[in-house]
């Protein structure tokens, strides 16, 4: 019996410590966003910057792409990391914004 309680104990502990800590979406560099140009970059240029968007979408008719990462913990707190970019139908670069809590971004 002692031992059965100590396996339930050690298996409750493990998934505490997986389900402290999530992530979503997927990290992506950050030096390349100071070499954004509104109205020069192009899609294909953001492509090879940052890689594929992690979700895409339309703002006032502008197709939209956004990358993202978001992690979540219960024990060291949260930083979050977002990178949303706006066309227009020449597929250039019409708006950009990017937010972070990572306190290393701040400096950039």
């Amino acid at each position: 019996m002692q031992e059965k309680s100590v396996t339930l104990i050690l298996l409750f502990i493990f998934l505490l410590g997986i389900a402290g800590c999530m992530s979503i979406g997927r990290n992506f560099p950050i030096n390349p966003v100071r070499d954004l140009q509104i109205g020069k970059t192009t899609k294909e240029n953001i492509l090879h910057m940052f890689g594929a968007p992690w979700r895409t979408g339309i703002e006032d008719g502008d197709k939209t792409w956004t990358y993202a990462h978001y992690r979540y913990s219960l024990f060291s707190g949260s930083k979050t990391r977002d990178l949303v970019l706006r066309f227009n139908a020449s597929d250039k670069l019409v708006s950009y914004s990017f937010n972070s809590s990572y306190p290393e971004d701040a400096s950039r």
